[in-house]
């Protein structure tokens, strides 16, 4: 049977959110951790993330975008997601907190009032924060290495 890759722009919400999934869990298997999905957001997880030694566990919200969330604060969350070829692993109260103090975030109608901040793009320096939860690269190559 021949394979055919997908557009990943031409999927609709939810299988862009299986498709990521199952990207988020192919880089965090680099770093010893198996994934499971849940049905539901249990505790505001849409999956945990259990490493291979036996005690670690995470409990991950994937995202599709640097999200903040008032309703994901103390909750012990962590958030994934990808800009570009780039995925993020970042726990959500201590990036909060960097945002609310470092940025105009917190004066914005979507805060205030909502309750949420979704980032439409990354800056220089929001990059150099994440830097240190970025966790790998979404491969484009084909099987071989060369392409498609």
């Amino acid at each position: 049977m021949p394979l055919r890759k997908i557009e990943y722009d031409k999927l609709n919400a939810r299988e862009k959110e299986n498709y990521n999934f199952l990207k988020v869990s192919a880089v965090l298997a680099d770093y010893g951790y198996m994934t499971t999905r849940l049905s539901d957001d249990w505790k505001g997880a849409d999956f945990i993330a259990h490493h291979i030694d036996g005690e670690t566990i995470l409990r991950v919200q994937l995202k599709g975008r640097l999200d903040l969330r008032e309703k994901y604060r103390r909750k012990h969350l962590y958030v994934a997601f990808r800009n570009e070829d780039q995925w993020y692993l970042y726990p959500h109260d201590e990036v909060l907190k960097w945002v609310l103090a470092n940025t105009g975030v917190k004066r914005t109608v979507s805060w205030s009032k909502r309750g949420g901040y979704s980032f439409p793009g990354l800056s220089d320096r929001i990059r150099k924060m994440l830097e240190k939860y970025r966790i790998g690269s979404l491969c484009r190559a084909g099987p071989t290495g060369t392409g498609s």
